[in-house]
């Protein structure tokens, strides 16, 4: 009898995950590998505004909105919001947003504690405060109807938001983000959070230089496929404070809101990464449409939830496939 497939995202994810501090969100994780650029790597974290081309350029205006760091673009159209995932900050968007400029106000949003942030302040969750300071986004900004589109643990935060509010939205867009960790899914919750908070307590007892070195091992193997796309980007991740990092993702590994995403009744896409060599590696073996059939599933009952996939890539679709992203993206938008 064939494994069905969410045993072997588990078996991956205990094999290659629980052992180590480098956490993958929805993919695996993987061994610290050295890092050859740590030596050179800034230990400055300058402001978003001023990291560089990898960045949109002259936002409209720039503000915090409880714990999101915000930059405006567009001045026209339907808002979208756009959540970036685990470290991730609005580079990971830059071409998505001088695409949908043209044509609508996009709200790219930082999380506190990701790409020079601070981290948030007292005990409260993460994912709770980051729900609720999208809802103040578009409150006081009185955004009509906005778009949330999120990548990994963005798209995890769209999806939950989706389901708890979608009479402030038109629609969610997750990235290879999930209601519940892949091969996490069938464990009872006591099971999720033991294995959270032994991720949470290595990722954030790593060194600065292990950590690093976690970063760029994550972007070579799970991230992007190309190499020099990963050295790029891997420090820029590494820019992040990785115990904030290892609080949203201890949060995000043992949550599961697939409860909420049922009570959506606004339409939700999901984005599935997918690269053949990746996916006939090791226990994990899984064709694109049975990828796509489990993503499918953990989206439970979502009434109006639908499935892309986007081939080849991995993890960071957007810096993969660029023009197919932007395409399934602006389909899902003219579909609203």
């Amino acid at each position: 009898m064939r494994t069905p497939l969410r045993h072997l995202f588990a078996l991956s994810l205990t094999t290659l995950v629980v052992p180590t501090a480098a956490a993958a969100m929805f993919g695996a994780a993987i061994p610290a590998y050295a890092d050859p650029l740590a030596g050179s790597a800034a230990t400055a974290t300058p402001a978003p505004s001023q990291l560089g081309p990898e960045y949109a350029a002259k936002p409209k205006a720039s503000f915090e909105v409880g714990t999101l760091h915000v930059q405006v673009y567009g001045d026209h159209g339907r808002p979208v919001i756009l959540v970036p995932g685990l470290a991730g900050g609005a580079w990971v968007w830059k071409d998505t947003i001088d695409e949908l400029r043209k044509d609508h106000q996009v709200y790219a949003v930082t999380l506190a504690g990701f790409d020079g942030t601070a981290a948030p302040a007292g005990d409260e969750s993460y994912f709770d405060r980051a729900d609720a300071s999208l809802a103040q986004l578009i409150e006081s900004k009185k955004l009509q109807k906005p778009v949330i589109v999120g990548h990994s643990l963005g798209g995890t935060l769209a999806l939950r938001f989706a389901g708890e509010h979608s009479d402030l939205i038109a629609g969610a867009v997750a990235v290879d983000g999930l209601p519940v960790f892949p091969g996490l899914d069938a464990m009872p919750a006591g099971q999720r959070q033991a294995i959270a908070a032994n991720l949470a307590q290595k990722m954030g007892s790593a060194s600065d230089e292990d950590f690093k070195a976690q970063q760029l091992g994550y972007m070579q193997k799970i991230g992007v496929i190309d190499p020099a796309l990963a050295a790029h980007y891997a420090p820029f991740n590494a820019r992040s404070d990785k115990q904030a990092v290892a609080r949203y993702m201890a949060e995000d590994a043992s949550g599961d809101w697939r409860p909420q995403l049922a009570k959506a009744t606004v339409p939700v896409l999901e984005i599935v990464p997918y690269n053949t060599p990746d996916a006939q590696m090791g226990p994990m073996k899984a064709t694109q449409e049975q990828k796509a059939a489990y993503y499918k599933g953990l989206l439970g009952s979502a009434p109006k939830a639908n499935v892309v996939a986007i081939a080849p890539s991995r993890h960071y679709v957007m810096l993969d496939q660029p023009v197919q992203f932007k395409k399934t993206l602006a389909d899902f938008l003219h579909s609203l």
